[in-house]
C-alpha cells in the first residue's frame, strides 16, 4: 500500500499540488480556460477541427427559452440534457426512450416535460456549473456505445481519458459506469477506473473505490485484455487536442460510439491523477521524459508515432 511521501515519489506518483504548480500553471494560458470549461465552445471548436462530437440539438440560456423545450424535444426519441459549464459528470440527465409525450430513463424511471423542464431550469440557475454560475442547458445526441463494452458497463456510458501533455498523449483510462455510480463514468461517484497500454488500446487492470478489481461488480465480466477499437483514431483525436484549446496539459473525455466511432466529449483542464492508480503507473516520469525532449513534432500523427515509441508496454505488469 502506498503510504509516505518518499514511497510515492519513487513510484513517479503526481501529486495534486505539483501537477497545478509545475504542468497547469506553467503550461496552460489562463485566457484559454473558457474554451474548455464551456463545453458548447469547445464542441464548436472540434467541429471545426474535423473532429467528431455528439450532434447539439439546441442550448437553452434562459428561463425564458425552457418555452421551446417541447419543440426541441418533439422529434427525438433519446438525447442528454447536460450543464455547458458543468463538472464530475453533475447535472446530466439522461432520457433513454421515449413512448408518446413520456421519456425514460436508464435505470427506467419516467421523464415528462415539467420534469425536463425543472431540470433544466437547475442547470440555467447555476446549480451544476463550476463557480455557481449562470449556465447553459445543452440538449445532445445520446451515445450508443460500442457493443465491445456491453458486458462490461451498467446503465450508463463509458468513457476513454486521455492525458495530453505537450500534445502527446502519455496515459490513458477506460472509465466504466456502475450501479453504485448511477451510471455515471466519475470515479468519485462509483465507477470503475480501468488502465490501458496507451500504445495499443488494451485493458491492463481496475481501480474500484480505490482499490484492485479484476471483474465488473455489477456484470461479473472480466476488465483485463479488452482491446479498445478504433484506438489509433482515439489517440490522434487526443493529440489534436493542443491546437483546438491552446492548452498543453489537458485530460480529453472520448465516447466511442456504436455507429459513429470516436466522438469527442470534453476536454479537461485540471483532469483528476485517479488515472494513476488504475494504471498502477505515476505520471511523473512520463511527463518528465516528454520534457526532456529537444522538440515536440508538430505534426498531431507524428506526436501519436511518439507516445508509442516512448511508452511501451511494460512485459511485467
Amino acid at each position: 500500500m502506498i503510504a509516505t511521501p518518499g514511497r510515492l515519489k519513487k513510484l513517479g506518483i503526481l501529486g495534486m499540488n505539483r501537477r497545478n504548480a509545475d504542468f497547469i500553471l506553467p503550461f496552460n494560458p489562463r485566457r484559454n480556460y473558457p474554451l474548455v470549461d464551456d463545453k458548447v465552445l469547445t464542441k464548436d471548436l472540434a467541429g471545426q477541427a474535423g473532429l467528431a462530437v455528439p450532434r447539439l440539438f439546441g442550448v437553452v440560456d434562459s428561463n425564458y427559452q425552457l418555452r421551446k423545450l417541447a419543440e426541441l424535444l418533439a422529434d427525438l426519441d433519446s438525447f442528454v440534457i447536460k450543464p455547458s459549464r458543468g463538472s464530475g459528470g453533475n447535472g446530466i440527465l439522461v432520457a433513454q426512450s421515449r413512448q408518446g409525450s413520456h421519456f425514460f430513463k436508464p435505470d427506467g424511471s419516467v421523464l415528462d416535460l415539467n420534469r425536463i423542464k425543472y431540470h433544466a431550469a437547475n442547470i440555467i440557475s447555476g446549480m451544476y456549473s463550476l463557480g455557481g454560475i449562470m449556465d447553459k442547458a445543452m440538449i445532445e445526441y445520446r451515445v450508443r456505445f460500442d457493443p465491445i463494452f456491453r458486458e462490461i458497463s451498467f446503465q450508463g456510458v463509458p468513457d476513454i481519458r486521455v492525458i495530453v501533455f505537450k500534445g502527446v498523449p502519455v496515459m490513458s483510462m477506460l472509465r466504466l459506469p456502475t450501479r453504485l455510480s448511477s451510471g455515471r463514468a466519475n470515479l468519485h461517484q462509483g465507477a470503475i477506473g480501468v488502465g490501458v497500454d496507451i500504445s495499443s488500446g488494451t485493458t491492463l487492470k481496475a481501480v474500484w473505490k480505490n482499490r484492485p478489481i479484476t471483474r465488473h461488480p455489477d456484470t461479473a465480466a472480466p476488465l483485463k485484455s479488452i482491446t479498445i477499437p478504433c484506438w489509433d483514431e482515439i489517440l490522434l483525436n487526443a493529440a489534436q487536442s493542443r491546437e483546438i484549446a491552446g492548452l498543453d496539459y489537458l485530460g480529453v473525455d472520448i465516447v466511442l460510439d456504436a455507429e459513429l466511432g470516436p466522438l469527442i466529449l470534453e476536454f479537461n483542464v485540471r483532469p483528476g491523477l485517479a488515472i494513476q492508480l488504475a494504471n498502477g503507473q505515476g505520471l511523473a516520469p512520463r511527463l518528465e521524459k516528454i520534457q526532456s525532449l529537444p522538440a515536440i513534432p508538430e505534426d498531431p500523427e507524428e506526436r501519436v508515432v511518439l507516445t508509442r515509441t516512448l511508452f511501451c508496454p511494460d512485459p511485467e505488469s
